[in-house]
């Protein structure tokens, strides 16, 4: 039998600031730009499907254009790619999606974190060294530009077109109704992926947002149909084929190259995309295993329930984020109408 868990259990679960306010507003989406490479055909297409699917206003697309799809760029490259970028937007852009499946690297870095923290090449000469912390995580600040000089960004693969609409629609529908859900924590054999696994939140229900919070010891998940986040230390994760993923699903593993989109070695956090998800995040380069380069689960849950959007929960759940990318739909909200 789960226990019940009421909202403020779980919001104080863990690591919530004491001195934290109210949960404000979610990201809007007239505050959201859209970056379109326009040497890439399926990034014009999705990016085109995305701002009519949320309502993006036209003067929010950026366009670039970047030929030859690298899988990482120079610093000098995202120099002159990040000057054009910015030209581009408007001061009460708040966040940014790139609407492209690569460049998706800056040398050591995601290009999401160098987007949004700047470069970090101090990070670059010992990838497994500690991170600098993000300013942004476990917080609730609204407006991340306004107040933080913080540009939140986000990268939507397009490597299928049909695939990345998917993503979209299933971000589109998650605002519409709050299903029954489960959460999915798994601890499993390989124990150096299990570092945050102490920051699983309790095993129980969250009545007031009808959601079931599941603690697995196991390696694998199969058959559920309900889910709304998975976490796990693996690899690479077996048996997403038997899973359904609720719109608006959160999911992630925690492993070296999982932002390493078109890599071969572990499995790519695309394929939780394709699994069903609508957004996920992985590392680049080698961050060892400090949970710190991941998304800590007891916040992530916490910022998702309150109404927060995926790009906002992702991004304030990672203390040291520089190797991390962030895929998906920013605008998935769930839980968006328990936002204060």
């Amino acid at each position: 039998m789960h226990k019940l868990l009421s909202i403020s259990l779980l919001l104080a679960t863990g690591m919530a600031r004491a001195d934290a306010p109210a949960v404000a507003p979610g990201l809007q989406p007239s505050q959201l730009a859209i970056v379109i490479n326009d040497a890439e055909p399926n990034s014009v297409e999705v990016g085109e499907y995305y701002r009519q699917a949320h309502a993006i206003p036209a003067a929010n697309v950026v366009h670039v254009s970047i030929p030859n799809r690298p899988k990482k760029l120079s610093v000098d490259q995202f120099a002159q790619l990040k000057s054009r970028i910015d030209a581009q937007l408007k001061p009460e852009i708040q966040a940014v999606l790139m609407v492209w499946s690569a460049p998706y690297a800056v040398e050591c870095n995601s290009i999401t974190s160098a987007f949004t923290l700047g470069y970090d090449g101090g990070q670059c000469v010992k990838t497994c060294d500690a991170g600098k912390p993000s300013t942004y995580f476990n917080s609730n600040v609204a407006q991340p530009f306004a107040q933080m000089g913080l540009r939140l960004s986000m990268l939507l693969p397009v490597d299928y077109v049909e695939e990345a609409k998917a993503v979209v629609d299933r971000g589109t529908a998650s605002g519409f109704s709050i299903p029954a859900a489960g959460a999915y924590y798994l601890t499993t054999s390989d124990g150096a992926r299990n570092s945050r696994a102490s920051f699983f939140p309790p095993a129980g229900v969250v009545r007031q947002r009808k959601l079931t919070i599941r603690n697995l010891k196991t390696d694998t998940l199969e058959g559920a149909q309900d889910v709304m986040v998975y976490q796990t230390g693996l690899a690479r994760v077996p048996k997403l084929d038997t899973l359904r993923f609720l719109p608006g699903a959160l999911a992630d593993h925690l492993t070296s190259f999982g932002g390493d989109l078109q890599g071969t070695a572990q499995m790519s956090s695309q394929r939780w995309l394709e699994a069903g998800a609508t957004a996920s995040y992985g590392t680049v380069s080698e961050p060892c295993n400090h949970w710190q380069k991941f998304p800590n689960p007891t916040v992530l849950l916490r910022r998702y329930l309150t109404g927060m959007t995926a790009l906002e929960a992702y991004w304030g759940s990672v203390a040291w984020p520089a190797q991390g990318l962030f895929i998906g739909d920013p605008l998935a909200a769930p839980y968006a109408a328990f936002r204060r």
